[in-house]
């Protein structure tokens, strides 16, 4: 259902069944992990224009990783954290997390 490099991949399933005996499997609710213990491979600072995908191809040279960086700065919202107010913020890009699939 998702692409093995993404957040979602690695979740669990359930399934929903509705009173008619409809059956819906869905992923389970993934929770955003606290960014602190993230182990840190550099600093950015968020300049005019920037966007995540493209620090995240610079940085870690994967544009889909933006959400590890989402991730290692507890943002729930990527946009977040390159909007216009945010420029010149610190950004903790972490070192790349692999999972092992299966």
């Amino acid at each position: 259902m998702f692409n093995p490099e993404s957040r979602y991949h690695h979740l669990p399933e359930a399934t929903y069944e509705a009173a008619d005996g409809r059956q819906t499997i869905y992923k389970r609710r993934r929770f955003l992990p606290q960014g602190e213990p993230i182990p840190e491979l550099q600093r950015v600072y968020i300049q005019p224009h920037d966007r995540l995908d493209l620090i995240a191809f610079r940085a870690l040279g994967d544009p889909l990783a933006f959400w590890q960086i989402a991730d290692a700065n507890n943002a729930l919202n990527p946009f977040d954290l390159t909007a216009e107010t945010e420029i010149g913020r610190p950004l903790k890009i972490p070192i790349p997390q692999f999972k092992e699939i299966s």
